[in-house]
């Protein structure tokens, strides 16, 4: 295949991709992410213990 029609392949199929829209199933994405919402409410973060990470280094270098 010479180079001309090598690069309009190309460019078509990334015409392609670029908009490409595929059908998005809404209620499946919402309830995937319900779960996860509910997943991550039941647990505590490390952030979250109140404990400053930076605290230690505050205190050793009296800042």
């Amino acid at each position: 295949m010479g180079r001309g029609r090598q690069k309009a392949k190309a460019t078509k199929q990334a015409r392609e991709i670029k908009y490409f829209t595929p059908d998005t199933d809404l209620t499946a994405l919402q309830r995937e992410l319900a779960q996860k919402r509910d997943d991550s409410v039941g647990e505590p973060s490390s952030s979250d213990d109140g404990h400053d990470d930076y605290d230690d280094v505050a205190e050793r270098y009296g800042s």
